[in-house]
């Protein structure tokens, strides 16, 4: 579909920051828009600039998408409840003499450096503003809290003494943790900006108009390209 140039200068803006799948997305949606202003009489140009004006500066468009973006969101909850599961574990392991357990010291020494590198990768997705690629590293995070969660189920199963309470706490709270982690993983993982699904009291629309009336500027384009939700 034909579209004026300073919609496709908008678009290179933003090709080298977000996936190919969400700018395909804003050009359809942006396109559209163009397009119904000049159905409503406006030049090519201002038809433009109308559409442009409608979807944000190509740094508005990022953040926005950052915000939403699936890996920032689940490296959010994981590093949330991350101090929970640590201290389970951690009152399992202080009532077990966990020190005392059978375990080759280069195994503690992986095991610390991985749990190092997830909690560096998460706090990296989280606090992402401005780049979504940043926001993937919550699905590295995740799916190598994965991996050290089913290593100290299967630690505990070989090498501990009978179940107390703390541990039966701390496997239950792994249980959970490693359930929703395998759960919301794949969304992390392929799920593009256009399909996120917004929770923030405003729901992803088909028109401008709609977006306009619940968001400000800068959220009018993932809910432009939120068609999918």
């Amino acid at each position: 579909m034909a579209r004026h140039h300073l919609i496709d200068d908008h678009l290179a803006l933003l090709a080298g920051r977000l996936p190919g799948s969400a700018v395909d997305e804003l050009a359809d949606g942006l396109t559209e828009t163009w397009h119904s202003h000049l159905a409503a009489g406006l030049s090519p140009t201002s038809a433009a600039d109308a559409a442009i004006a409608e979807f944000g500066t190509p740094d508005q468009i990022i953040d926005a998408f950052v915000t939403h973006a699936p890996g920032r969101r689940m490296a959010l909850r994981l590093l949330t409840s991350g101090p929970i599961v640590g201290a389970c574990w951690a009152a399992s392991l202080i009532a077990g003499r966990g020190w005392t357990w059978p375990m080759p010291h280069p195994v503690r020494f992986l095991l610390a450096a991985l749990l190092c590198a997830v909690v560096a990768a998460l706090v990296t997705a989280t606090t992402s503003r401005h780049s979504y690629r940043r926001t993937r590293l919550g699905a590295a995070g995740g799916a190598t809290l994965l991996v050290l969660d089913t290593a100290m189920l299967t630690t505990q199963a070989i090498v501990t003494p009978p179940l107390a309470w703390p541990l039966l706490a701390a496997i239950l709270a792994s249980l959970i943790r490693i359930a929703w982690t395998a759960r919301s993983l794949p969304a992390a993982l392929t799920r593009s900006p256009g399909t996120i699904r917004v929770d923030h009291g405003w729901r992803a629309a088909g028109s401008v108009g709609t977006c306009r009336r619940h968001r400000p500027p800068a959220c009018r384009a993932p809910c432009r390209a939120a068609r999918r939700c």
